[in-house]
């Protein structure tokens, strides 16, 4: 087994583990994937200064993201198909989660539904995150199900009403489960690990939706199904309706420019996350650590923000706290400690995390996350 030091050793390891359809559409960005690479490389141009000297004693990481105490400022994204990058995957990250103290996010389309996940933690609080579909007889029962779950958020994405061309999942012929052809098939004969998990879980298919829509039964008739639903009439007005359907914290995700971010605010979310959908959606749009100052700066005294992409590194955590964000969300991260280790990966990228989030913010004079702020940056690089 090698040494596992870094976010990157993780990838490595689940690039070998997970079949190439799933490690891809994990990895890989819409069109050219400019936006998919400038999320993370814009982050390494944002220099921190180094302080000496100072009491490094008595840190803590500790904070709150919507009310809720979390470990670190860092929850786990919703992310589709999580199921695929390891059979239970969306069981097994949200136990992770749960041991360490941080949130976690089911995805609408994920492989195990959200009673799998209420039922493999306890039915300990996660957070849910919503696709609005055409069908809203569907989204209405699948918030009562989220509710039913104890889910403590509803994460709505607002930037999914149509879905950015993603080359490597058109070439890769995406599905779950895998269509078997005779390239799937060669190349799942070279992940045994991944292969008899599979075999050994009935979840296989996407469990939000198979068996609750009339007539989706299976891979057929479900694929279908999504190409009609994802609704690109989405409005501001649905996200009234659906905060008055949810009644919880209602987080809105997908955010990039600040006259939508003041929109949201008007809307009455609880906090929005500034996001461009990991570079999956428009290539060519910023960053989200480019468009968080921006958005700190035209709303950040009237909701709590938070930030999603790029992040593969607790100093990248740290680097958007210090421009303003009260959290962050790592996708890929737990994804490639998902493939590589099971539930033992995601642990172990978490703790990566935390460990590089706490030394950095020692080196920058800083014991308190609280207190981070941008007097840790060096000015003129971000």
């Amino acid at each position: 087994m090698p040494v596992i030091t870094n976010i990157e050793d993780l990838r490595i390891l689940a690039q070998k583990r997970v079949p190439r359809m799933f490690y891809d559409y994990a990895d890989s960005g819409s069109w050219t994937e400019s936006t998919y690479r400038a999320n993370e490389t814009d982050f390494e141009r944002i220099l921190l200064r180094q302080r000496v000297a100072v009491n490094m004693e008595n840190r803590t990481t500790r904070t709150k993201m919507i009310g809720q105490d979390v470990a670190m400022p860092v929850a786990i994204a919703p992310t589709g198909l999580t199921g695929m990058q390891h059979a239970d995957g969306e069981i097994l990250a949200a136990r992770a989660a749960k041991k360490f103290g941080i949130p976690f996010t089911l995805s609408t389309m994920s492989i195990c539904s959200i009673e799998d996940v209420a039922a493999g933690t306890d039915n300990h609080p996660f957070w849910f995150q919503l696709y609005v579909m055409r069908d809203r007889d569907f989204i209405e029962r699948l918030i009562d199900r989220a509710k039913a779950a104890n889910c403590s958020a509803l994460v709505l994405t607002l930037d999914l009403q149509i879905i950015g061309q993603r080359h490597k999942d058109l070439r890769n012929g995406l599905s779950a489960p895998p269509k078997l052809t005779i390239p799937n098939i060669l190349n799942m004969m070279t992940k045994p690990r991944w292969g008899l998990g599979m075999l050994a879980t009935p979840r296989r298919q996407f469990g939000n939706i198979v068996g609750h829509v009339k007539g989706v039964e299976n891979m057929g008739s479900l694929s279908e199904w999504t190409a009609k639903q994802f609704d690109p009439a989405l409005s501001w007005n649905d996200v009234e309706w659906i905060k008055k359907r949810w009644g919880g914290k209602l987080i809105l995700k997908g955010i990039q420019d600040a006259e939508d971010a003041q929109i949201a605010v008007d809307s009455g979310a609880d906090a929005i996350i500034v996001s461009n959908h990991g570079g999956r959606q428009l290539d060519g749009a910023p960053s989200s650590i480019s468009a968080l100052p921006g958005i700190v700066e035209a709303v950040g005294r009237k909701i709590e923000l938070h930030m999603d992409g790029g992040i593969r590194s607790g100093q990248h955590v740290l680097k958007a706290v210090a421009l303003g964000a009260k959290g962050t969300y790592i996708g890929r991260a737990f994804l490639y400690g998902l493939g590589a280790m099971g539930e033992a990966g995601v642990t172990k990228a978490l703790e990566i995390i935390h460990k590089e989030l706490d030394l950095t913010m020692a080196f920058c004079g800083r014991t308190d996350i609280n207190t981070v702020d941008r007097g840790i940056l060096l000015p003129g690089s971000y």
